[in-house]
C-alpha cells in the first residue's frame, strides 16, 4: 500500500498515480496506491481493495520524502484506525525514502539536466546551487534537506549553496534567492526537491523568474523535480523489503514527539491523529467523506498530537512563525 500525501493539482495526482503503477511491476502482490486528502483514491479505498482481493497481510509505506508530521502522525493513524475494526488484519508500516544513496544519486541527476541545459561555460566555482525543500514543522524533516544540499554541495563542488523552503519554516523561496543573488555568483540553480509538481513547485519557478527579473546580470535555472526517477523508484522498493527483513528503522531519536528538541520542547507526547479526515477525498474529481470516524488510541511508535477543546485535532504551533524571512505562504499578498 503506497499512501500519499494528495493533491490539488491533477498533474501531481497523476504522477503519483503512474509511480505507483510503476511498483505494481516490481512485486509478486498486489500493490494499491492512495492520498490523505484532496484526492481519490483515499488511502482507506486502496486498503479496501487489497482486503476484497483477500490480503491479511499489508505492507504501507510512506510516499513522502522525509519524516514530517504527515509520515509520523497522520498516515499511521490513517492506517491504525483502519486495522482496529478489521479483525486479522495486519499492517506493517514502514519509513519514509528519506536520506540514501540512491536518492542522492537521483537528485544528482535532476541537477545535471539543468547544468546542462545551462551550458558547461561557467565553472562549478562561479555556480551556485539552491536547494528547495518542502518546509515542515518539524526541526528533524527540515535538517534533512539542508543534508541533501550539503552532499549536492560537495557531490559538484559549488562554490556556495543555500537551502530554501516552500512554506511553513524559513527562509522561503524569494528571500533566499535574493539572498544568494547578493554573494556574486554568476550562475544560480534552482533544484526542488520534490518528488511531484505541484502548484509550490510552480510557485517555487515563478519566485526564480521574479528574482531573476530584478538581478539580470546573473543566470539562473530550474532544476526539474525528482518524479519517478529510476532510483526513485529503487528506494521505494527497499523500503517495502526493509519492513519484511526487520530493518524498517525510522529516527525516532530526533523526533520531536518523542524527545525534547531545541524549540519544540511542548510537543513531546502530544496525541496522535490525523489532520486529514475532514477533507479525505476532496480535490481532484472526489467529493468529501460522509462515513463515522472512530478514532481509538493508536499510536505509531510513541507519537503523539493533541486536540483544541471541541475535540477536534490540530497543528501545534510553529514556534518561528513570526521570522521575518517566513514562514509566510508563497501566494502574494
Amino acid at each position: 500500500m503506497i499512501c500519499g500525501h494528495g493533491s490539488r493539482d491533477r498533474r501531481a495526482v497523476s504522477e503519483f498515480a503512474a509511480l505507483a503503477e510503476t511498483l505494481t511491476k516490481r512485486f509478486d502482490w498486489p500493490v494499491e496506491h492512495g492520498y490523505l486528502e484532496f484526492a481519490q483514491p483515499v488511502i482507506r479505498d486502496g486498503l479496501d481493495k487489497l482486503v476484497a482481493g483477500g490480503a491479511r497481510h499489508i505492507l504501507a509505506v510512506p510516499g513522502v520524502l522525509f519524516a514530517a508530521g504527515h509520515a509520523k502522525n497522520d498516515i499511521p493513524s490513517v492506517l491504525n484506525t483502519y486495522q482496529a475494526t478489521h479483525d486479522g488484519l495486519r499492517i506493517e508500516y514502514g519509513r519514509e525514502l528519506g536520506l540514501d544513496s540512491r536518492m542522492i544519486r537521483a537528485a544528482g541527476a535532476r541537477v545535471e539536466q539543468a547544468l546542462d541545459a545551462a551550458g558547461r561555460d561557467v565553472p562549478a566555482s562561479d555556480t551556485l546551487l539552491v536547494v528547495v525543500g518542502r518546509g515542515a514543522s518539524d526541526p528533524d524533516a527540515n535538517s534533512n534537506v539542508a543534508k541533501i544540499t550539503r552532499l549536492l554541495w560537495e557531490g559538484f563542488g559549488f562554490g556556495w549553496a543555500e537551502t530554501a523552503y516552500s512554506g511553513v519554516t524559513f527562509p522561503l523561496v524569494e528571500p533566499a534567492l535574493e539572498k544568494a543573488a547578493q554573494l556574486g555568483f554568476r550562475r544560480i540553480i534552482v533544484f526542488p526537491y520534490f518528488l511531484f509538481t505541484g502548484i509550490l513547485v510552480e510557485r517555487i519557478y515563478a519566485a526564480t523568474d521574479a528574482v531573476a527579473a530584478r538581478h539580470p546580470d546573473i543566470a539562473f535555472f530550474k532544476a526539474p523535480y525528482l518524479n519517478d526517477h529510476p532510483l526513485v523508484v529503487d528506494t521505494f522498493v527497499e523500503r517495502v523489503h526493509e519492513i519484511l527483513t526487520g530493518a524498517n528503522l525510522m529516527n525516532c531519536q530526533m523526533c520531536k514527539y518523542r524527545e525534547q528538541i531545541l524549540g519544540f520542547e511542548a510537543e513531546v507526547g502530544l496525541a496522535q491523529q490525523s489532520h486529514h479526515h475532514h477533507v479525505e477525498g476532496i480535490g481532484v474529481g472526489g467529493h468529501g467523506h460522509d462515513h463515522h470516524h472512530d478514532h481509538g488510541q493508536a499510536h505509531h511508535h510513541g507519537h503523539h498530537h493533541d486536540h483544541d477543546g471541541a475535540g477536534h485535532a490540530h497543528h501545534h504551533p510553529y514556534p518561528h512563525a513570526d521570522h521575518p524571512l517566513g514562514p509566510r505562504s508563497l501566494k502574494r499578498g
